[in-house]
């Protein structure tokens, strides 16, 4: 339906017809014109605005004005502002208000005086704001507006700068100028402590007249519209570290910002090796600020930003100085093309290539400047400048700029007085004679408006070295020449040549290369000096001369004119080319005077002359000379006679080389001399004459002989030990050479002392060995030394040395042995055998003394018991046994034997003797007590029938009888202690005791106690070996089959006074032998023979 244009017509008609209605009912509303204002913005023009008291809607204001009373100007407006002429004093203002349809409902008069007027410029328009980014910094530029107001009029400028989406105040700075009536534009830069891509920069600007003359109420303009730098920040794909390799002076604070991309964080910044807080800035910017900044490496120092997503970004600051003001700058010409200036820069800045230290020259005078490239690495700067025509004086300025500063020197230069020329090139030399040379070289440069000085240096190897100076006047790239006299013949010599300016002397130019040139030949300058002598038959002379030095010869001498000649005629005349120096004239028996020429190949040389007439001499000496280590020292008496001197003639005084003959002359009032030579050597000897010289020939004086400086001798001489003996050894020693001498030989040094060869005790000449001894040997004459006091039969080591003024020789060693020493071997071997004879005797008489008490300690006598009393029984006892034997162990019937046993501390072998029950002796009763015997009954075993005895009858006498028996076995055993006898029992330290007990079932024994039946059991005798060697062959043995004795006894080989065998059996060699057979000083005794 709306979509009909019709239809939209009607709608549009209806809704003006409303708006009419309306606007016609208002009409007639009142409303009066109120607070009339007036502003001037340029002092001639002034804006009024005043406002209406209603607020019905009005139509247009008719604004009426009257100035100076002049016909009052009326205008109509629809708004409430008016521009009216500022007046000179005063106005009157009449507003009057309309209707919307036209009608006037309200009019109001105003009185405007010029006080009333306020004036306020208007807002400053800014033409730019331009951001340099390298050097943050911001160019503000605007207009005064100047042809709006008077002439002179002060205007102050205040400026604004914002920083941030929130537009922070950053600074505020005022800026003053002057209106000129004219339209100026101004400019302003300021330099932000942070760069310009951190985030958006924003400046304004207003301003303030102040205008004396205006009496009404002055007011700064509003602030201009914001002019904006924007950051990276803002740009969408801004991100980077700013500022991107920027330099600052040293103490500087720095501020460095990091932007990156929308949802990325900054985590951490760092410059150098150190992280910083971080400040932010904006959503997509961080920032961190380096304080007092330190001077960094050539490289710079590092600045890096680490950011969320492993993102990194980061630059470079390079931290120096500004330059220094250049020292020392001073300006010369070398060629007068160019102006070379130089100095030296002072401290370095510590910024290299794009960033380093830049030069310029500037010309005050002419205003034309120079860039100047220097090398960092010089100590030294230098800068050329162009010779400008008919400019004589020079005011250089020298301009010296980094990124941090820049500063200047000055210097005023009179180019004349600065020339310093350049190396002389092209140095040549031609000969004119052989004394004299001319010398050609080549300047670059143009100093035809100045004279030159130039310096030529001379040297050559034989002489000092020279200058020579010379002036000439300049020239434009010229050659220069000099002629050089009085050099001296066939010399070489260096030249070369160095210039300056002659007039106003500043400085030498470096010198030309060196030119050698030689000089020409001329003849010799004298004649040889010359020695003759004549062979030892006297019939040939042998001439020898000298080479002249080179200064002497002037020119290379190719032979020698030897002349012989007797009263002015010539007897022989040869010709000796070089390099001979020396020959033979045969003389005969006739002397001549010899002349000597030299000749080169510019002439010959004055002749030299000698005589051949020798004087004769007697008693010539030979001394020794003294060695000065440079030479030899020789002296000599005053010879008045010698009217031409003296000659020394020397020569080595040994060797297989032919004698090189030298010399020298001296004058006849010389006594002394130090003769030197290239030839001589250390340790060398050598051989002088001394000649005198007379009219009428020479004459020998005396000999000397020395060395330059003595050496130790090279070897020891050569040793043999020609007699030894027993306390004494004979040395002899060879002479020495003299070539091993190495100088006087004062002694010989004979060392000698114990030692065997390739032994380790020390070595003769080592120190700290205390048998060393020493004979000096001062006697030359002396070959053979005999040394004495030694030892026989000891090796001794002998060490030899020779001496000089100079040392020891190294040792000569030899090792000898003396021989034996009989006597003392005698005494060795006498002296024992003294000794033990001496021993023997005293032992023998001691022996024989003591012989009794030797014989009871050592051997006592055992009695035989054969010869015993106590084993000889009673006839009634075993009667009617013709067999019967002492103590043959045949079976038998035992008997009681009763053994006492008496203990002794010191036991004693007596006589013991057997009794029979019949005899007085008392036994003790079983249980008694004594103190000095105790006594035990036994079995004993009388001696056997041959045949068999039967029982005999109960009322028959037994043969039963008792024997009292020493305690042979204890006698022998160690003595018991008094507290160990009351633990032995009696029965078991019985005397003799049987080996075994063998029963006596046939026999009827009383009844006894049972003390003695007990005694029984242990008591009887015992053999003391074992019982299997016994001899079981017998009979009636009990091992024997035959028999059936039942109380058969072992036969025992055993005395009843041992204890060991005495009778072994001797055919049985297998038999077992004694198991106790320990020695004992009793076995020593028991092989001695029955008394």
């Amino acid at each position: 339906m709306w979509t009909n244009p019709n239809l939209r017509c009607l709608l549009a008609l209806a809704i003006l017809c409303l708006t009419s209605l309306v606007h016609s009912r208002e009409i007639g509303s009142q409303g009066d014109p109120q607070n009339l204002k007036c502003v001037t913005h340029n002092l001639r023009k002034m804006v009024c605005t005043w406002d209406i008291s209603s607020k019905r809607r009005h139509g247009q204001t008719e604004f009426c004005y009257t100035i100076d009373d002049v016909i009052p100007k009326c205008f109509k407006t629809k708004e409430k502002k008016v521009e009216i002429p500022v007046p000179g004093s005063s106005t009157t203002v009449k507003i009057t208000t309309y209707s919307i349809s036209g009608t006037a409902f309200a009019t109001r008069h105003f009185e405007i005086h010029k006080k009333d007027i306020s004036f306020v410029p208007l807002a400053p328009r800014i033409l730019s704001l331009t951001p340099d980014f390298s050097t943050s910094t911001l160019t503000l530029k605007w207009s005064d507006n100047g042809s709006a107001f008077p002439y002179g009029l002060d205007a102050s400028w205040e400026i604004e700068i914002l920083r941030k989406e929130t537009m922070e105040d950053v600074t505020r700075e005022s800026y003053n100028s002057k209106l000129t009536h004219e339209d100026i534009i101004h400019s302003w830069n300021w330099k932000s402590d942070m760069p310009l891509e951190c985030t958006s920069h924003y400046a304004r600007i207003r301003h303030y007249i102040n205008i004396t003359q205006f009496d009404g109420h002055k007011d700064w303009s509003d602030w201009s519209p914001v002019e904006v730098v924007p950051g990276k920040d803002t740009e969408p794909s801004g991100s980077g570290l700013f500022p991107q390799d920027t330099v600052v002076a040293v103490g500087s604070n720095v501020t460095f910002c990091c932007v990156h991309e929308e949802g990325r964080q900054v985590q951490r910044m760092s410059y150098g090796a150190k992280d910083y807080p971080l400040i932010r800035l904006s959503s997509r910017s961080s920032a961190i600020r380096v304080l007092n900044a330190s001077a960094s490496d050539a490289s710079g120092t590092n600045i890096v930003c680490r950011m969320s997503e492993n993102g990194m970004d980061g630059t470079v600051l390079f931290v120096g100085y500004g330059p220094d003001t250049p020292e020392d700058l001073s300006c010369e010409t070398s060629n007068f093309v160019i102006i070379k200036c130089t100095w030296k820069p002072g401290r370095a800045s510590g910024l290299y290539g794009v960033r380093g230290t830049k030069y310029s020259l500037i010309e005050s005078i002419s205003g034309k400047n120079v860039s100047c490239e220097v090398n960092e690495m010089k100590k030294e700067r230098v800068c050329g400048f162009p010779v400008l025509a008919d400019q004589k004086t020079y005011s250089f300025v020298l301009g010296v700029s980094n990124p941090i500063g820049q500063t200047e020197a000055s210097l005023l230069v009179d180019l004349n007085q600065r020339v310093n020329p350049e190396t002389p090139e092209k140095l040549t030399v031609s000969e004119n004679s052989s004394t004299s040379v001319r010398l050609r070289w080549f300047i670059n440069g143009s100093f035809a408006e100045i004279r030159l000085l130039c310096q030529i240096e001379i040297s050559s190897a034989h002489s000092e070295q020279k200058l020579h100076n010379v002036s000439m006047p300049g020239g434009k790239f010229s050659t220069y020449t000099a002629q050089l006299n009085a050099l001296h013949p066939y010399t070489k010599y260096r030249f070369r040549v160095r210039c300056s300016a002659a007039d106003h002397f500043w400085r030498w130019s470096d010198w030309s290369g060196t030119e050698e040139h030689t000089t020409l030949e001329a003849p010799p300058a004298r004649g040889p000096d010359i020695w003759r002598e004549r062979s030892p038959s006297g019939k040939s002379l042998r001439i020898f001369w000298k080479p002249l030095s080179l200064s002497e010869a002037n020119g290379k001498i190719v032979s020698h004119e030897v002349s012989c000649y007797l009263l002015e005629e010539s007897l022989e005349h040869k010709e000796v080319t070089e390099p001979s120096n020396s020959t033979e004239i045969k003389l005969g028996r006739n002397d001549c005077v010899i002349s000597v020429v030299a000749k080169n190949h510019a002439g010959s040389s004055p002749p030299s002359r000698i005589t051949s007439v020798e004087l004769p001499s007697d008693n010539v000496k030979t001394d020794r000379a003294v060695a000065m280590g440079n030479g030899i020292y020789i002296s000599w008496n005053s010879y008045p006679n010698m009217t031409c001197g003296y000659i020394v003639k020397w020569c080595h005084s040994s060797g297989s080389e032919p004698c090189s003959v030298d010399w020298q002359k001296f004058p006849s009032n010389t006594t002394d001399a130090v003769i030197k030579s290239a030839l001589f050597r250390p340790g060398v000897r050598y051989n002088f004459s001394l000649y005198g010289c007379k009219s009428s020939g020479y004459q020998l004086l005396k000999n000397i002989t020395g060395y330059t400086k003595e050496l130790p001798p090279k070897r020891a001489p050569n040793f043999t030990v020609e007699e030894t003996s027993s306390d004494s050894i004979l040395v002899k020693w060879e002479d020495m050479p003299i070539e091993d001498c190495q100088g006087f030989l004062e002694g010989y040094r004979l060392s000698f002392a114990k030692g065997e060869k390739d032994s380790l005790k020390p070595r003769l000449l080592e120190s700290g060995n205390p048998e060393l001894k020493v004979k000096n040997i001062t006697d030359l004459t002396k070959k053979s030394l005999k040394i004495l006091d030694l030892q026989g039969k000891t090796s001794y080591q002998l060490d030899l040395q020779a001496y000089t003024a100079g040392g020891l020789s190294p040792p000569n060693s030899l090792y000898v042995v003396t021989k034996e020493d009989s006597v003392g071997l005698i005494i060795a071997i006498l002296i024992p055998v003294a000794v033990v004879v001496l021993l023997g005797v005293v032992a023998s008489i001691f022996c024989y003394r003591k012989r009794e008490w030797i014989k009871e300690t050592f051997y006592p006598e055992i009695p035989n018991p054969e010869n015993s009393k106590a084993l000889q029984f009673q006839k009634n006892i075993c009667e009617g046994n013709k067999s019967l034997k002492t103590l043959e162990m045949n079976p038998c019937t035992p008997n009681s034997v009763e053994v006492v046993e008496t203990q002794s501390a010191a036991p004693k072998i007596e006589d013991t003797e057997m009794m029979s029950a019949t005899t007085d002796t008392i036994v003790p009763e079983d249980g008694s007590d004594s103190e000095t015997e105790n006594h035990v009954v036994v079995s004993y075993c009388p001696p056997i029938i041959e045949e068999e005895i039967s029982n005999p009858p109960m009322d028959e006498p037994v043969g039963l009888s008792q024997v009292v028996y020493i305690d042979i076995q204890s006698m022998y055993q160690p003595q018991i202690k008094p507290e160990e006898e009351s633990e032995i029992d009696i029965v078991t330290t019985a005397g003799y005791k049987p080996q075994m007990q063998l029963p006596v079932s046939a026999l009827k024994i009383e009844s006894r106690s049972p003390a003695e039946e007990e005694s029984d059991k242990t008591a009887g005798y015992r053999p003391q070996a074992n019982t299997n060697a016994w001899n079981m062959d017998t009979p009636d043995s009990p091992g024997s089959v035959e028999s059936n004795n039942e109380n058969a006894s072992f036969g025992s080989p055993c005395s009843i006074n041992s204890r060991q065998f005495l009778l072994p059996p001797k055919d049985d060699e297998d038999s077992p032998k004694p198991s106790n057979t320990g020695w004992s000083f009793t076995h020593f005794f028991q092989n001695k023979p029955n008394d």
